[in-house]
């Protein structure tokens, strides 16, 4: 299957490749943009991804000073910029995420498959309505949220949970859990038995693979939650992970077979995907 290749994607390769014409051409951003009526700053931003260049004359003047002659380079350009204005359907949601969250969403709906470890909480893409609700609620006091806050992310979550379901090219996820995940109570008995039914239910599918790592188990454990996200043979894949309230995202090789070997150590730990449901059944019991 060929990868998605969304709006946040191509705004990432278009930054990417811009950056890869100034530095051929020997410029600092500084040198880059003098005279072009934009930013160092706006520029950096483009070049990372996080910020769209809107509009196609600017694109034009960066093409021109960077040297690039050739029409095709340039329409392919042209073209990857006109495909990075595409909306995304998460907009709407846009001015309550953490930093590096629209990036984040962007990618994950362009993603072939993910695969995540989570230490402390349920993966977000297998959580139930009621354990996020229970999940921000609990935190409400204390970061001062609003009720709209709270009902906005998890209206997000439970929508971006469809790209597991999608009729065309269901997103493939494998995660592993680590059994405090599991145990860690949120919203009481009764919401974790819900949870515990639902990752059972997830886990069935064929493109859902969840494993548990008992405590009990003298493994190997990543300390933070992390993902990778795969595309095809053709793109790079991306590891992204939570730093304190923020999300970082890298597709640099070294940190991406890092985190590979990570997840391929604790994978090969874990109970095998057909003990999750009896696992969770114990779990069950015992609330």
């Amino acid at each position: 299957m060929a990868a998605r290749r969304g709006p946040t994607y191509r705004r990432r390769e278009l930054g990417k490749e811009l950056r890869r014409l100034r530095e051929s051409s020997d410029l600092t951003i500084q040198e880059a943009v003098s005279g072009l009526g934009f930013s160092e700053t706006k520029l950096g931003r483009v070049e990372t991804g996080h910020n769209n260049l809107p509009r196609t004359e600017d694109l034009e003047q960066l093409l021109d000073r960077y040297g690039v002659d050739d029409i095709d380079d340039r329409d392919a350009l042209l073209t990857m910029h006109r495909d990075s204005l595409s909306r995304n359907p998460w907009i709407p949601f846009r001015h309550f995420m953490p930093s590096g969250m629209p990036m984040y969403m962007g990618l994950e709906s362009d993603a072939r498959e993910l695969r995540a470890w989570h230490p402390m909480l349920v993966f977000g893409l297998l959580q139930t309505e009621a354990y996020t609700r229970a999940q921000f609620m609990g935190a409400k006091p204390v970061e001062e949220a609003t009720t709209q806050f709270v009902e906005n992310n998890v209206r997000m979550r439970m929508e971006r949970k469809q790209l597991l379901m999608r009729m065309s090219n269901p997103l493939s996820l494998r995660v592993i859990l680590d059994e405090s995940a599991l145990r860690r109570v949120i919203g009481g008995a009764d919401v974790m038995k819900e949870q515990y039914e639902e990752i059972e239910r997830l886990n069935s599918l064929d493109n859902v693979t969840v494993q548990i790592l008992p405590q009990q188990f003298a493994a190997f454990r990543a300390d933070n939650n992390f993902l990778i996200m795969d595309f095809d043979s053709t793109v790079d894949s991306i590891v992204q992970s939570d730093i304190s309230d923020s999300i970082s995202i890298t597709d640099k090789p070294i940190d991406v077979w890092k985190y590979n070997q990570r997840f391929d150590a604790m994978r090969s730990e874990a109970l095998g995907p057909s003990a999750t449901a009896g696992f969770l059944h114990q779990l069950s019991r015992e609330l």
